[in-house]
């Protein structure tokens, strides 16, 4: 987990380049994206510029390493919320409810760490490969969308025609409203940001089946995502 502190960090000799990436990932939190410097990583572990240059590069090496501490963060954030999601012997209720999860672990991470939320999309290149293609690892959040669409489709709520790229809109949705959510609509009174996350996911529900939700499966995704606020 990413300290908030911002004292000198102690390492173990050799293990700079660790100290390095941690001390990375606490300046994103802190700071963003644009608080990811060789230098400024460099003091917070206590050693000179020169000395940290010896594993990076330059900046762009670094705030990568530090994406991925931030993407481990927010993959770690999804997988909690799936793991308490509440039981149920309907498949379809069961596999709308992971989907609801993804979008609760999601849009909470964005607003819990806004600076490491930023810094996974700072810099060039897709979050977990090219729209529509597996991703590479099974713990990403790409990955972890993709699964959850598929069962979708498994338990017939999905349709097979209009799987292809459900993903994008899905994600579109869910990432759009986070932004949001940190951005222009930050002052927004609680209760009207919860109902605007529950009634993005409830759209996107609608759009997904085809057929329009059930009034227990709007119940259903509607109690899930009231926690993200």
């Amino acid at each position: 987990m990413v300290s908030s502190g911002s004292s000198k960090r102690a390492y173990h000799h050799g293990n700079l380049r660790n100290a390095l990436i941690a001390a990375a990932a606490e300046l994103a939190a802190q700071g963003g994206p644009a608080s990811v410097t060789i230098r400024a990583a460099a003091r917070l572990v206590g050693v000179t510029p020169t000395a940290a240059y010896r594993h990076f590069t330059n900046q762009e090496e670094l705030l990568g390493a530090a994406k991925d501490a931030a993407l481990h963060e927010l993959t770690e954030a999804m997988h909690k919320e799936l793991a308490a999601r509440p039981q149920s012997e309907d498949p379809i209720r069961y596999a709308l409810g992971s989907l609801a999860a993804l979008g609760r672990g999601y849009i909470a991470f964005a607003r819990a760490q806004p600076g490491l939320f930023r810094t996974v999309f700072a810099w060039e290149g897709p979050l977990a490969g090219d729209p529509g293609l597996r991703a590479r690892e099974q713990s990403d959040p790409f990955q972890l969308l993709l699964d959850s669409l598929d069962e979708l489709v498994a338990v017939g709520y999905l349709s097979v025609e209009r799987r292809p790229l459900a993903e994008v809109a899905a994600w579109a949705v869910v990432h759009g409203l986070a932004a949001l959510l940190d951005g222009p609509l930050r002052d927004l009174p609680a209760d009207v940001r919860e109902e605007a996350v529950v009634k993005a996911m409830l759209i996107l529900g609608h759009g997904l089946s085809g057929n329009g939700l059930t009034p227990e499966q709007e119940a259903l995704l509607a109690d899930e995502m009231k926690t993200v606020t």
